[in-house]
């Protein structure tokens, strides 16, 4: 069984951050440990929060005192979210490491979480930079939706062929495998792309009417659970796509405004609808 440390938020309501990936690997069949970066009452997106981000420093020693149990040799894969500080940044790096170093084989799935194009940037000062000039270059796949894909590669993305260049531009800086989780090509289409040394994939679903918090947390642990499953690079995104689109569709038909992960949870490994991957 594959294991999965996820380095992100916390929220005692809802589902984003590790409320949210963690709880998606664990039906994927995939073990995973979570290192918490913030501890909120709820995502920010509801306009008023309590709680705050969890010091670097905290998150280093929690993490040294796993490392400890003599557990990180089993360890296949980092996945980074919401970082909450950008002095959390070099403390996910120093995590890295030491796993890799601890399992030369272990993955580095970053979600570069900075913005989105409803929002612009959410994140703390130093945070977008911390993405941009030092993550990108260690990570082995990573999660950027446009906006952030724009910012990460300084290119402007208005169709799919400028999502295609822009996922090859951002793996020339280090990524083997770019999943750009949410493209609006069309009104009524959402598109997720995703590159890698196999070639370039897409898969269209519909889209619908509702915006969630979380989506981009699920896509990414679900993309890098298939991944790690075994899946080629079409299958992991066919699989994702139809989980996460099962996801929302079910959070829709049940008026929610947070994922209705536990509701959709059959989803999540076995959507019941398929979307064929398209060769880019």
């Amino acid at each position: 069984m594959p294991s999965v440390l996820s380095v992100q938020s916390r929220v005692a309501y809802g589902h984003v951050g590790n409320a949210a990936s963690v709880f998606a690997l664990q039906r994927l069949g995939v073990e995973a440990w979570a290192l918490d970066t913030v501890s909120f009452s709820n995502h920010t997106g509801h306009g008023k929060w309590r709680g705050s981000a969890v010091p670097a420093a905290v998150i280093a020693e929690l993490f040294d005192g796993i490392a400890a149990l003599g557990v990180l040799p089993h360890l296949d894969a980092v996945l980074s979210g919401y970082l909450g500080d950008a002095a959390t940044g070099p403390v996910l790096l120093d995590i890295v490491a030491e796993v890799r170093r601890a399992n030369p084989k272990a993955l580095f799935c970053c979600d570069p979480v900075i913005g989105d194009v409803d929002t612009g940037s959410y994140v703390t000062p130093g945070i977008a930079e911390f993405f941009r000039d030092r993550a990108l270059a260690l990570a082995d796949i990573v999660t950027p939706n446009r906006f952030e894909l724009e910012f990460l590669t300084g290119r402007p993305i208005a169709t799919l062929g400028d999502a295609a260049a822009a996922a090859a531009a951002l793996r020339a800086q280090g990524p083997g495998i770019v999943l750009v989780t949410s493209l609006d090509a069309s009104p009524d289409r959402i598109t997720m792309l995703a590159a890698g040394p196999e070639g370039g994939w897409l898969v269209e679903t519909p889209a619908l009417p509702v915006t969630l918090n979380g989506c981009g947390d699920v896509t990414a642990a679900l993309f890098l659970g298939h991944l790690l499953r075994g899946a080629a690079l079409a299958e992991a995104l066919a699989m994702t796509a139809a989980a996460i689109f099962a996801v929302i569709e079910t959070t829709a038909q049940l008026s929610r405004n947070e994922l209705a992960l536990v509701a959709a949870q059959e989803q999540l490994f076995a959507p019941s609808r398929r979307f064929a991957p398209q060769r880019l």
